[in-house]
């Protein structure tokens, strides 16, 4: 990578970039928290409107997936979305890098989640009971059930690490391709050469380039920050629901014996 694209304009002696331009991040959504709730007004304004009509968004995603009793979750589920997708979307800057396209971050971001959707079941139904559904339906299938309940757990956040990871990662080199192609020492430098070929070449490939980028592959890219932000949310979500549910089934269970 370090081949084909500059180094990013702000570098911290000793800190690697990732950690870096996570600090960034935090710096800006708490800026922004900030400004939206410094003057709280009943006909919002300008950054509280927007964090409100973000908030409403997620409130609706939490009550389509959880219901109402899943809102007390919203600091997580929200903080995670909005990390992720300014992380993302820091990528698509050039001279930044996106925290997301490093696979610490990534995996950091699986492992709150993990642990918390556990937390989470384990707060609701007590650590006994919470273990008890790795058993299975019946005591028999426990030798059977709890090594493929285990596997099926820890596959989560390896795949919420390696979806995340690779779909930023393989934008970000692609777009560090096409920068290369168009820079001074691709079309672009080719078309000031001051050659016939390089002009007419380099001219027209290096506008064909501009056009494909800003058109095509920003607008996709901005899609795809949006769409992997989304999809991380709603398989928290997911994970949180499946937890909640194990403990109405045992509630209603021993509501039935009672």
């Amino acid at each position: 990578m370090e081949i084909i694209e500059h180094p990013p304009i702000l570098q911290l002696p000793g800190i690697p970039n990732h950690v870096t331009y996570t600090w960034l991040v935090m710096i800006f959504l708490t800026a922004l928290a900030f400004a939206a709730s410094r003057r709280v007004a009943l006909v919002p304004r300008g950054a509280q409107n927007f964090l409100e009509v973000v908030l409403e968004q997620f409130f609706g995603m939490i009550d389509d997936v959880l219901g109402h009793e899943g809102r007390p979750y919203l600091p997580l589920i929200a903080t995670l979305g909005l990390y992720i997708l300014v992380g993302n979307l820091m990528g698509l800057v050039p001279g930044m890098v996106g925290p997301t396209t490093n696979l610490n971050t990534t995996a950091s971001c699986a492992i709150v989640a993990f642990f918390a959707y556990h937390w989470i079941g384990i707060r609701r139904q007590g650590l006994g009971t919470y273990l008890k559904h790795f058993m299975g339906p019946v005591p028999a299938l426990a030798p059977l059930m709890v090594p493929i309940e285990l596997i099926s757990h820890l596959a989560r956040p390896l795949s919420l690490t390696l979806r995340l990871f690779g779909n930023m990662t393989g934008g970000h080199i692609l777009l560090a391709i096409i920068f290369f192609l168009m820079g001074l020492q691709g079309l672009i430098g080719w078309a000031l050469s001051g050659s016939l070929a390089g002009i007419i070449v380099g001219g027209i490939g290096g506008i064909v380039m501009i056009v494909f980028t800003v058109g095509f592959l920003y607008p996709l890219k901005i899609l795809v920050s949006f769409l992997q932000a989304f999809i991380f949310v709603m398989l928290t979500m997911l994970y949180i629901s499946a937890a909640l549910e194990e403990g109405e089934h045992h509630h209603h269970a021993e509501a039935g014996h009672h």
